[in-house]
């Protein structure tokens, strides 16, 4: 059993939690406010805590850091009316777990939630080692979760841009990601892959960096070289042989939404471009 603290008691939030299937048997507690849930927090063990999406994003970070100097493993998830892009960044240096603004999606939430109560073993698996709002550079852990959290950061990150450009736009970030987590990395969470986003007047640039040995993308067994029904088959068909995730299409699906997608000769760099 979870144990999750909702600081602020919205209703309509609670309300999104309380009696969810996928939290069905975790216990979910509410406080009035941060003084209240650093006190639950140093009299009891708390797994997740939501911030109140009331406060201010640089308070919901303060207390991100009070609750993580408290109680090191904790999974703070930020709720908030809205972040700048350098909030976001601000975020990912103060270790959150993760970060959702309005209007929220409440299923996503939950998911996110339900993430963070099944992760075992977890560390954070975010660095930040240079933060412009327009220009910065993260050491990722090559784990799936690490992956999704980070998906869910960039997300907020590009928040200005059209929700169906930003949920394609997203897709092609996932799958560049899981790509170097899986052929460069191997899914070794001890591996780093780096990432850079950047944005200028006229595009948006992400660089993917792994430290394997690269690859032969035209030797890919594994990899689908079109969309037609019956290479989708035999690709999944293959990468279960394989005893690989399912997939094999994300490399072929990003380079249609991207403008841009340009592999280094090695096959261990790649830059995802997508024009503005």
């Amino acid at each position: 059993m979870g144990r999750i603290l909702l600081i602020g008691g919205n209703p309509e939030i609670a309300g999104a939690l309380v009696g969810n299937p996928r939290l069905r048997g975790d216990e979910i507690e509410t406080c009035a406010g941060g003084i209240e849930a650093l006190q639950r927090i140093r009299d009891h063990a708390v797994d997740v805590v939501l911030t109140d999406p009331g406060t201010l994003m640089a308070e919901d970070l303060a207390l991100a850091g009070e609750v993580l100097a408290l109680r090191p493993g904790v999974r703070v998830i930020v709720l908030a009316a809205e972040a700048s892009r350098e909030e976001v960044i601000a975020s990912l240096r103060a270790h959150v777990f993760a970060c959702f603004t309005t209007p929220f999606d409440y299923p996503e939430i939950v998911d996110m939630i339900r993430r963070a109560l099944d992760a075992t073993g977890w560390r954070d698996g975010i660095e930040v080692t240079s933060g412009l709002p327009d220009w910065f550079t993260l050491r990722v852990s090559s784990h799936l979760l690490t992956a999704e959290r980070l998906v869910r950061f960039m997300d907020e990150y590009q928040a200005a841009l059209p929700d169906d450009e930003r949920d394609l736009l997203m897709f092609a970030f996932r799958e560049m990601l899981l790509n170097a987590m899986e052929h460069g990395a191997g899914f070794d969470s001890e591996q780093v892959i780096e990432v850079t986003a950047a944005k200028t007047a006229r595009a948006i640039v992400y660089h993917f960096r792994d430290a394997g040995s690269g690859f032969d993308r035209a030797g890919l067994p594994h990899a689908a070289r079109s969309l037609d029904p019956q290479e989708v088959l035999a690709t999944t068909l293959r990468r279960a042989e394989m005893g690989l995730r399912p997939g094999g299409l994300g490399v072929l699906i990003a380079r249609q939404i991207a403008d841009e997608l340009v592999f280094n000769e090695r096959g261990n760099e790649v830059l995802l471009i997508k024009h503005l």
